[in-house]
């Protein structure tokens, strides 16, 4: 008797644990980006570690008329790597370095490797990025989804040092793709969102490491346009620059400082800086953001330390590959009710005074928790076909603390959307890889060519293979 009770038991603890599994197995998959407002369930997730894993997921979904999106580290805020009901592929570990060329001044690597990989890399034969984002957690096919730019002043977008890549396309073959095989896809796919298939590897143009000194000034706003044009601009010893902006409230979008990164005359000194490091700065820049979440005060006492912080870095020593690895933990947000989100403007470098103006009397105006603004300098594009930069334009990234409540979304995306109507004002545009606050008559404005890029996608992707919610929500 006791046998067949301990047997029973076991037969029902069997079907209570199968069904709990398969229970489980149905759970909705949900996924988000970095920005947390566009929680979506999707049907998969499949971290790519082989070619052949990707073209059979390719394959599988083009037969069951499936949907696939691609991610990196996700932190492009508008849907850009996921889509109702799909299969998300995971490139992150899709990392290997293939091929590197020191004498030619080139690597080849997978697209799920990041910036920091290469550097590791190339770093020893001082060598480096020619164009990548100011930090380099980033995965490479992520930052040409985008299209990237970051501080250097003679290279410009990402676009300018992709020399070829191979992509997996919505048929599931795999092509070489340059500016001379498979042309008309290469300004494509480079600021294409995933749209038009998996970038398999990329193979990319380096330049030198070399040793800066930093050099730091405050600067009123309306002198700004004049010193970059001719003390920034016309020196070739100056490599790279970047400049912020107050969101103080006292002197809200009138002070800036500016960091010039320029050549050292002691380039046999290189080798004494050229180790690898992190940002210093990171760990007080986190702590006093933290501060100017939360009140005026905050944000004063932000802007005048961390003002003080760089301009006293003045004259400091640093190599080209350790300025281009800036930590982002100081960045690094986590709050039930709050997220922050980025957006980035693009005005000519002759509208930048006259911008600004107009800026601050919207902002004035506005309830906005604006908490930091960096400026570049991003050379004009012609070639992408979701050109940011129609010409040679100063780019201005707004980081920004909001709620994730319905009502605080609403009230964000109207004053993001009129500081965009300033923004076009100014002959300038936006950046596509934040999240969807834009009209699709802001889309139009700012991005002339978006007719023909979409009609490309359904021309090369005519089932609609790759898709996200940032084509769902602009494609029309």
């Amino acid at each position: 008797m006791l046998k067949k009770s301990i047997l029973t038991i076991s037969i029902l603890y069997g079907i209570a644990l199968t069904a709990s599994l398969w229970l489980y197995a149905q759970k909705p998959l949900f996924m988000e980006d970095v920005g947390q407002l566009l929680p979506t369930k999707i049907k998969a997730v499949h971290s790519a570690t082989s070619e052949a894993d990707l073209q059979s997921w390719v394959k599988e979904a083009i037969e069951n008329g499936e949907k696939i999106s691609v991610a990196g580290m996700q932190h492009s805020q508008g849907g850009h790597t996921y889509y109702p009901n799909g299969m998300v592929i995971d490139m992150k570990n899709y990392n290997e370095i293939l091929d590197y060329n020191p004498d030619e001044k080139t690597i080849t690597v997978q697209s799920g490797a990041t910036w920091g990989d290469i550097q590791e890399k190339i770093n020893p034969d001082h060598l480096a990025i020619r164009v990548m984002q100011s930090q380099n957690i980033f995965t490479v096919g992520g930052s040409i989804s985008v299209n990237a730019h970051g501080r250097d002043i003679r290279f410009g977008s990402l676009i300018d040092a992709v020399e070829s890549f191979r992509l997996l396309t919505p048929e599931g073959d795999i092509i070489d793709v340059s500016r001379t095989e498979n042309s008309e896809l290469f300004p494509l796919v480079i600021g294409g969102y995933g749209l038009f298939g998996i970038i398999l590897d990329v193979t990319l143009h380096l330049t030198d490491d070399e040793l800066y000194q930093i050099r730091s000034r405050t600067l009123e706003y309306q002198d700004y346009t004049d010193y970059f044009l001719n003390e920034v601009k016309r020196n070739n010893d100056i490599r790279m620059h970047i400049a912020r902006l107050s969101v103080a409230p006292e002197t809200l979008l009138e002070e800036m400082y500016v960091t010039d990164y320029e050549l050292s005359e002691d380039q046999d000194n290189l080798a004494n800086y050229a180790k690898l490091e992190r940002d210093s700065l990171a760990a007080p820049q986190k702590f006093m953001l933290g501060l100017s979440r939360y009140s005026n005060w905050g944000k004063n006492f932000l802007w005048e330390t961390q003002e003080k912080f760089y301009v006293g870095q003045n004259g400091d020593y640093i190599t080209r590959n350790n300025a281009m690895r800036g930590d982002s933990k100081f960045m690094e947000y986590d709050n039930p009710s709050k997220t922050e989100i980025l957006q980035e403007y693009f005005v000519p470098v002759d509208e930048f005074t006259s911008y600004l103006d107009d800026l601050r009397v919207l902002l004035d105006k506005e309830d906005l928790n604006l908490l930091n603004i960096t400026v570049r300098y991003v050379n004009k594009d012609e070639e992408a076909i979701l050109s940011y930069a129609k010409e040679d334009m100063f780019a201005l990234v707004l980081l920004i603390n909001q709620g994730k409540n319905r009502e605080d979304i609403e009230e964000t995306e109207k004053v993001i959307q009129k500081m965009i109507d300033v923004t076009l004002e100014h002959d300038g545009s936006y950046y596509l890889p934040y999240y969807s606050y834009p009209t699709q008559e802001q889309m139009d404005e700012a991005y002339p060519r978006n007719d023909e890029f979409f009609q490309l996608k359904k021309q090369y992707d005519p089932n609609e293979v790759f898709m996200n919610l940032f084509y769902k929500e602009y494609s029309q």
